[in-house]
C-alpha cells in the first residue's frame, strides 16, 4: 500500500509511518485515466550533463557524478524519473511506485522502511529520497558508504509540481527537460480545470483515508495534502473547512456530522479493505452524512491520488468526472 505521496504530503506520510506496519502490497487498478497506469515519458530522452552540485531539503549540498544507477525512495520520485525519460537507469523502487514501467524493479522497502542492505547491494550512483523516507539510520548507513542522497521538499499541493520535477531534473543533469515536462504538466492541469463543468454549488468533499485490516479510519483536515486538489476541482475540503486542524483525524461521528460531505474521496484500496461502499457506510457517522446517504464516492488509484507530479492531470480529471459526470449540475 503506497504512501502515495511520497507525495505524498510529509503529514500523511508520518501517520502511515506510525500506524500501517505489516500493510504492504500494491495499488489496485486506477479508476483515474492513467493510461492503464503507465507514465508518459517525454519524447526526446535527455543525455544527463555532470557533475552537477544541487541543494538538499535537507540543507546539504549533494554531488551527483554519474546518473547510471538510479534508486528513488518514493513512487513520486519514480515517476518523475521515468516520466523525464531516465527510467532505464532506474534500478529499484520503493513499494509506493506503482505505475507499470516500475513494476519488474526489485523492492528496496518494507512496510514503507528502507532497507540500506539493499539499496546498496545495487550500487546506486544516486539516491532520491523525501524528506519523511527513513527510517534515519538507514539513511545514515546509505549516505555513510558514500552515495550521493538528494532529499525533495514533499508534495503538499499543485504548486509544488514543477518545483519536485525541476529538483530531480536539476540533479541528474537535465535542467531542460525538467523545464519541459514542468510545462507539459502545469499545461494539462489548466486544461482540466478550464473543462469543469458549471455547477451552482461547491461539493463538500471530505477526503477518509482508510485501511480496515489495519482497522485505520482517518479524516483529513488541514495539511493532509487534498485540499489543494479539491480546491481546483471546484470542490470544498469539507475536513479542513469543518476546522479539523490536524493533519488527519481519527473520524469520529461528531467530526463527521461537522464536516457534512456531499461526496467522500478515498484511494482504490483503501476503499477495497473497508468492503467496497457497502463497507464504507458502515463506519460510524458515515451512514448519516449527506456523501452516506447518497453512496456518493470517489475513489482514485492509492499510487497516484496525492503525488502532485507528472500525472496530477489524470488524477484531477478522474476527480472532476466523477464528481460532476461531465456535465453540469
Amino acid at each position: 500500500m503506497p504512501r502515495f505521496r511520497t507525495r505524498l504530503a510529509g503529514a500523511l506520510l508520518t501517520v502511515l509511518a506510525l500506524t500501517l506496519t505489516g500493510c504492504g502490497g500494491t495499488a489496485a487498478s486506477s479508476q483515474t485515466t492513467a493510461a492503464a497506469n503507465r507514465v508518459e515519458p517525454l519524447t526526446d530522452t535527455p543525455e544527463p550533463r555532470l557533475p552537477v552540485t544541487v541543494s538538499s531539503a535537507d540543507g546539504k549540498k549533494v554531488t551527483v557524478s554519474r546518473a547510471r544507477r538510479i534508486v528513488p525512495l518514493s513512487g513520486s520520485l519514480s515517476e518523475i524519473v521515468f516520466t523525464l525519460g531516465l527510467g532505464d537507469r532506474v534500478v529499484a523502487r520503493d513499494i509506493t511506485a506503482t505505475f507499470q514501467q516500475a513494476a519488474k524493479l526489485p523492492l528496496v522497502t518494507r512496510n514503507h522502511d528502507v532497507s540500506a542492505e539493499s539499496v546498496l547491494s545495487l550500487k546506486p550512483d544516486l539516491v532520491l529520497a523525501e524528506k519523511t523516507t527513513g527510517p534515519s539510520e538507514a539513511m545514515g548507513q546509505i549516505r555513510a558508504a558514500g552515495v550521493p542522497v538528494l532529499v525533495v521538499d514533499p508534495a503538499q499541493g499543485l504548486t509544488d509540481v514543477g518545483p519536485r520535477i525541476q529538483a530531480v531534473a536539476d540533479a541528474l543533469g537535465v535542467p531542460a527537460a525538467g523545464k519541459e515536462l514542468t510545462k507539459r504538466s502545469e499545461d494539462r492541469i489548466a486544461a482540466v480545470r478550464k473543462a469543469i463543468p458549471d455547477h451552482r454549488e461547491r461539493p463538500r468533499v471530505a477526503f477518509l483515508y482508510l485501511r480496515g485490516s489495519a482497522s485505520v479510519y482517518l479524516i483529513g483536515g488541514r495539511g493532509s495534502g487534498a485540499t489543494s486538489l479539491l480546491e481546483a476541482a471546484g470542490a470544498v475540503d469539507a475536513g479542513a473547512e469543518s476546522g479539523l486542524k490536524q493533519d488527519f483525524t481519527a473520524i469520529t461521528t461528531e467530526a463527521l456530522a461537522q464536516a457534512a460531505p456531499d461526496v467522500i474521496l478515498v484511494m482504490t484500496k483503501g476503499l477495497e479493505s473497508v468492503g467496497g461502499i457497502d463497507g464504507l457506510v458502515k463506519i460510524p457517522g458515515v451512514a448519516q452524512t449527506p456523501a452516506g446517504m447518497n453512496r456518493r464516492v470517489v475513489s482514485i488509484e492509492d499510487g497516484v491520488l496525492l503525488n502532485y507530479g507528472p500525472r496530477t492531470d489524470q488524477v484531477l480529471k478522474s476527480l472532476v468526472d466523477q464528481l460532476y459526470g461531465g456535465g453540469s449540475e
